[in-house]
């Protein structure tokens, strides 16, 4: 839809990658001057052929390249195309981007079941048959191609161990001595599972405070569909009873505002704040000398005391601004805390 009068290669047809990997130059001589090459990392050599040929066209963006497999491409693209790209990294859709198709959902509950990968939604797969196939498929094939793992059982219930974890402190010996693992494998795994944009650490904010200040990492999920499935949730009853709701929300909330930022290359840093008393201010946004403290509630139902902690943190932080989200709809303005609902998540100005 961006370049639709760029040539388009995609490397998962046998045959074209057949052509490229036995056959570069040839393959780069016929598709040039405006070229979409899908699924590079099937033919990651040809990206060595692309440095020279870039070089001596001088043709900016005359290639576009994308591929699903993160952690078999950054080493190349380092080592081939340094200071030659621009990277994007595309999360599954936003609330805003879902809005803009028109899709709809009702219930945030709804939301977070369903996840927001593209083909799920493009398509209307339930959401229990999708995530068991991309369970099945991340672990019994991405996983093999960059670790050793001889025991993908374990890994599977290393995973949702990992996710009845979601938004809390990140307790590594616990779920070592959990599953019977020393703390070199499970940071080996916690790591793949961030650089396949599978989960990723929430780290603390601790800069001008003192000591007394938590300094332990939380541990949240990119998509809400797949969290939900590693719990167990298949439907929308069992959302609304379980123990990790709450939880869900906020990564709910957390992840669409990663999302706004890297869609909008804003390079902004998202952070958690707790003091040792248990205070705690569950997102804080830093852009420059910028500060914005969210707090997230997932009742329908907004109540004056869901403002206690952004209060108390002004205290500590005169110079921010602060919301509340909740989980029902609209916006109000309390004084100088703006409460939204999930319909107005971009209020929240990144």
């Amino acid at each position: 839809m961006l370049k639709p009068e760029y040539q388009y290669a995609n490397l998962e047809d046998l045959s074209i990658r057949d052509f490229a990997k036995t056959d570069p130059k040839g393959f780069l001589d016929h598709y040039k001057g405006g070229v979409i090459i899908d699924e590079i990392q099937y033919v990651p050599h040809l990206l060595s052929y692309l440095q020279v040929y870039t070089d001596s066209r001088e043709q900016n963006g005359e290639y576009i390249i994308t591929g699903s497999q993160n952690f078999l491409l950054n080493e190349q693209i380092g080592q081939s195309l340094a200071g030659r790209v621009a990277i994007f990294n595309l999360l599954p859709f936003s609330i805003s981007e879902l809005q803009s198709g028109n899709f709809s959902w009702g219930k945030w509950e709804t939301l977070a079941l369903s996840g927001f990968y593209p083909r799920k939604w493009m398509n209307d797969i339930n959401p229990s048959v999708y995530y068991e196939n991309y369970v099945r498929t991340y672990i019994e094939r991405d996983v093999r191609l960059i670790r050793n793992i001889s025991n993908l059982d374990l890994f599977h219930k290393f995973i949702q161990l990992l996710a009845g974890r979601t938004g809390q402190l990140l307790n590594q010996s616990s779920l070592g001595n959990e599953l019977g693992l020393d703390n070199k494998t499970i940071q080996s795994w916690i790591s793949l599972l961030e650089v396949s944009f599978v989960a990723f650490r929430l780290q603390p904010y601790f800069r001008n405070f003192s000591k007394r200040i938590v300094k332990t990492p939380k541990i949240y999920f990119y998509d809400t569909g797949l969290l939900a499935y590693l719990l167990g949730i298949r439907n929308l009853n069992d959302m609304e009873l379980h123990y990790a709701r709450g939880q869900i929300f906020e990564n709910l909330i957390l992840t669409d505002l990663i999302k706004q930022n890297w869609n909008q290359q804003l390079r902004q840093q998202c952070y958690f704040w707790r003091d040792s008393a248990g205070h705690e201010i569950d997102i804080l946004i830093e852009h420059g000398t910028q500060l914005k403290a969210v707090e997230i509630k997932s009742s329908k139902t907004f109540h004056m005391d869901f403002m206690d902690n952004l209060k108390g943190f002004k205290t500590l932080h005169a110079d921010v601004m602060s919301y509340l989200v909740f989980g029902g709809n609209g916006f109000q303005s309390r004084g100088d805390i703006s409460v939204l609902g999930l319909d107005s998540l971009n209020r929240i100005a990144l």
